[in-house]
């Protein structure tokens, strides 16, 4: 089962991803930067996420 954190944590890896991509093409640090930071943060969501679902799971 998929919670809210995980589905949360890939949409903003993508908006990262994009993000990321679209500063390159522009060659906007910022946005590049941005992306990156927002590809971070969607990994860490969405690895609390699996956590959640694992402890739910184990009880």
């Amino acid at each position: 089962m998929v919670n809210k954190d995980q589905v949360s944590g890939v949409a903003k890896q993508v908006k990262g991803s994009v993000k990321d991509a679209a500063g390159k093409v522009t060659g906007d640090r910022k946005t590049q930067a941005e992306g990156k930071a927002d590809k971070v943060a969607g990994k860490v969501q969405k690895a609390y996420g699996d956590v959640k679902e694992k402890i739910k799971d184990s009880l």
